[in-house]
């Protein structure tokens, strides 16, 4: 019995760790997004380097949170209700990304300055970027072992797909 729990147990765990790997991911592509995006718009408006910034970390938020919500209002959830299960869920995964990829950003020479042409962007974007997949993934495996962040988005996609497929979207 015990060898049975214990293997359970490591199933368990096997299970919230890869579902916090791809929540990790999921997250990560809507920061990058969000992050390249603000990143090239303040640069195209001569924004200064905090607008820029401020302006970034806003989109990455907008399209965590959107990327993350997408799956749901395929399910049927409505605008509001979706962004009721997704802001909760992923705000500290957010969060926890923005932090360590703007401090490594901001702690390589000339990475803030480079410009989107230059290499050392890229270099110290893409480094950044790993930098804060790795400090978010153990703060979604926390959340996860709560049943909160990434649970909760999951919860509302089972409870959608164990229905009947035959009625359509449920609104």
């Amino acid at each position: 019995m015990n060898h049975l729990s214990h293997e359970q147990s490591h199933l368990g765990e096997n299970m919230t760790n890869k579902m916090a790997f791809a929540a990790t991911l999921h997250c990560l592509t809507g920061c990058a997004i969000g992050e390249i995006l603000g990143l090239l718009i303040g640069t195209a408006l001569g924004l200064s380097t905090v607008t820029t910034i401020v302006l970034a970390i806003a989109l990455a938020f907008i399209f965590g949170f959107a990327l993350s919500a997408l799956p749901l209002l395929k399910a049927g959830l409505s605008v509001g209700a979706a962004l009721a299960v997704v802001i909760p869920a992923d705000t500290l995964s957010i969060a926890t990304m923005e932090l360590m990829d703007n401090a490594v950003m901001a702690v390589i020479p000339g990475a803030m300055n480079a410009g989107i042409v230059n290499p050392i962007f890229w270099i110290a974007m893409s480094l950044a970027l790993f930098v804060a997949f790795w400090a978010a993934y153990p703060v979604n495996i926390a959340l996860l072992k709560r049943n909160k962040g990434h649970a909760l988005t999951m919860k509302y996609m089972h409870n959608n797909h164990d229905g009947d497929h035959n009625h359509g979207h449920h609104r």
